[in-house]
């Protein structure tokens, strides 16, 4: 197999005549092998077939095992997660009642509980997909300290004890690096990271608490064959340049904001991947709404060479399969009437 090249791949996705796409999608797939959401997250080869489906099926610009629902590693930390059948995890109590705390939080090790599974399900991707380049998934170091340390605390801390916050901080950063060169040492072509909590700060504090941890790992991984896109789905309007501080390759947004007043504000070099809302057009909208809405979206957007038309967070399980045939759909008809 070919090495993957980041700037290859970038420069074929700008210069392309048309559109490209990568939904954030997982969960869809699960009606194609007929499991359920427990399965998916605790079994990495059920998540394998349920990403490997999903290729086949739709052309792509990458493969990623990224599931937001970003409980695996404060897990593996200590914090206490609700399971069900038909639900995704979630945190229910953090393992930090204090900041005092931070000392005695033991990092724990790659490979522990459900990190086991996203690796294995990264491997098995590598192994089997070389049509496009396969992406891991990690939760950015402010969102998994908020969930370490419940998100109302963290948000007073940080402004009257920045110094204890900024060590539960580096404590998180130093294992998602760990976490993110195993992905690497894998054969990932890249990772993303899903930072969604870092949209309640204001630019300032976002480069204090969230960008300058983010770099660290960006800085640790990050190389001519490995790519890093940050993701965060809150109000971002105000944190694009605080997100470009990472020296990522690209960002992707949620529906939160007007992809318009994003793409403002990034060079033509640098990615951005938005914004279709993941719950009202993909899961609950009819395939007319779907259609409509993806080819406004194109429209709009139709200057951007850097832009790839994506969800603006994870399709929620239980999205019907034709709705997200409707959005390829969409696609391809733009493509095939814009440019051929």
């Amino acid at each position: 197999m070919m090495k993957f090249s980041v700037d290859k791949w970038k420069a074929e996705i700008i210069s392309f005549k048309g559109r490209k796409a990568m939904p954030i999608m997982s969960y869809p797939g699960l009606s194609l092998i007929n499991r359920d959401i427990i399965d998916m997250v605790t079994n990495g080869e059920v998540q394998y077939k349920c990403i490997r489906e999903l290729a086949k099926r739709y052309n792509t610009i990458a493969c990623s095992t990224m599931i937001m629902e970003l409980s695996i590693e404060a897990e593996i930390f200590g914090c206490k997660i609700r399971y069900t059948k038909d639900e995704i995890p979630t945190v229910v109590e953090g393992v930090v009642k204090s900041l005092d705390d931070v000392d005695k939080l033991e990092e724990p090790m790659i490979g522990d509980g459900r990190t086991k599974e996203y690796l294995k399900a990264a491997r098995l991707l590598i192994e089997n997909v070389d049509d496009r380049p396969v992406l891991g998934g990690i939760i950015g170091p402010f969102s998994l300290a908020s969930r370490l340390y419940e998100i109302s605390n963290l948000m007073m801390d940080i402004l009257i004890n920045p110094d204890a916050s900024a060590k539960l901080l580096k404590k998180c950063t130093d294992f998602l690096i760990k976490y993110s060169k195993a992905f690497k040492e894998a054969g990932a072509n890249g990772i993303i990271i899903a930072e969604p909590a870092a949209g309640l700060l204001s630019s300032d504090l976002c480069d204090e608490f969230s960008s300058k941890y983010v770099r660290r790992i960006v800085e640790a991984v990050k190389d001519s064959n490995f790519m890093v896109i940050l993701h965060n789905c809150g109000h971002t309007t105000g944190l694009v340049t605080s997100m470009l501080k990472t020296g990522c390759d690209a960002i992707h947004v949620g529906n939160a904001v007007n992809i318009i007043d994003i793409l403002k504000q990034v060079s033509d070099d640098i990615l951005v991947f938005g914004n279709l809302d993941p719950v009202g057009i993909f899961k609950n909208a009819n395939i007319d709404i779907i259609h409509t809405a993806t080819l406004e979206l194109l429209d709009a957007t139709i200057d951007y060479r850097n832009f790839v038309i994506s969800s603006g967070c994870d399709i929620p399980p239980n999205t019907p399969i034709e709705n997200i045939d409707a959005f390829f759909k969409a696609i391809e008809s733009f493509n095939n009437k814009k440019y051929l």
